[in-house]
């Protein structure tokens, strides 16, 4: 359902330079689909909307104006390692996984 590139990569600094202004987006989550391109809150309430499980209900925050949801956005991406924890290691894609990956 997702192809996944680091913002970092060639391909994702060649993309959004052409399409946005805001190219220079290190540490957020961009979503490009079908109907646009989305940042942030919108992105991620995007995705939920598309996983199974109870994960689609988070979309109905899309009712919340985007200032107030980019502002949890934050926080939560401020304190995600805290919270969730972190890995010492980067996740290496196996060949069955590598056709998720742009790059």
């Amino acid at each position: 359902m997702f192809k996944f590139a680091p913002l970092q990569s060639d391909f994702s600094r060649k993309f959004l330079r052409e399409h946005t202004l805001y190219y220079n987006i290190p540490d957020s989550l961009v979503l490009i689909d079908k109907e646009g391109l989305y940042f942030r809150s919108d992105a991620a309430l995007r995705v939920a909307r598309r996983l199974g499980g109870l994960w689609p209900l988070l979309y109905t925050f899309m009712v919340v104006p985007w200032r107030v949801r980019d502002k949890v956005y934050d926080i939560i991406a401020h304190n995600r390692y805290k919270w969730f924890g972190r890995r010492d290691d980067c996740m290496v894609p196996g060949p069955e996984d590598k056709e998720r990956f742009l790059e």
